[in-house]
């Protein structure tokens, strides 16, 4: 796993957010949900910028200082980490939309949405773990911060 696929993950998760954002404003348009209570489009854009764009920028970061790609964790990680992100902004897709458009959620949308956050902090776990084989010396030395 490079900082290349890293810093693509970050502009991927850039241009969802910011693509959610006008989403969820097009979507709620002249309904009930403009104020953007009440729905999941409402906080669709804030989770694709925050653990996605700000996220994989702060693991560049540690990267840069700790050789986290170095670590046998890092791959599992990203993509543990990326799959659940996928899972748990897909269903609030779905499930806002469907909020938006009156129709009623089944009991399986809140099962899918707790195994996409089951899969994201199984992935911050993976993270931590390459953190501790960073600090721990078990990878490639930094050598400078350019």
């Amino acid at each position: 796993m490079s900082q290349r696929a890293v810093f693509i993950a970050a502009s991927v998760y850039l241009v969802l957010g910011l693509a959610g954002g006008v989403y969820f404003r097009e979507m709620t348009k002249g309904t009930p949900f403009e104020s953007g209570e009440g729905t999941q489009l409402a906080v669709l854009h804030t989770h694709l910028l925050t653990l996605g764009f700000l996220a994989m920028l702060v693991v560049l970061v540690l990267d840069k200082v700790y050789r986290l790609a170095h670590s046998r964790f890092f791959a599992w990680f990203f993509w543990v980490y990326n799959a659940g992100l996928v899972l748990t902004v897909a269903i609030m897709t779905v499930h806002g939309t469907m909020q938006v458009l009156g129709v009623p959620a089944s009991a399986a949308i809140s099962g899918i949405a707790g195994l996409g956050h089951i899969t994201l902090g199984a992935g911050l776990v993976l993270l931590l773990f390459a953190i501790n084989d960073g600090l721990r010396g078990r990878t490639a030395p930094a050598t400078t911060i350019d």
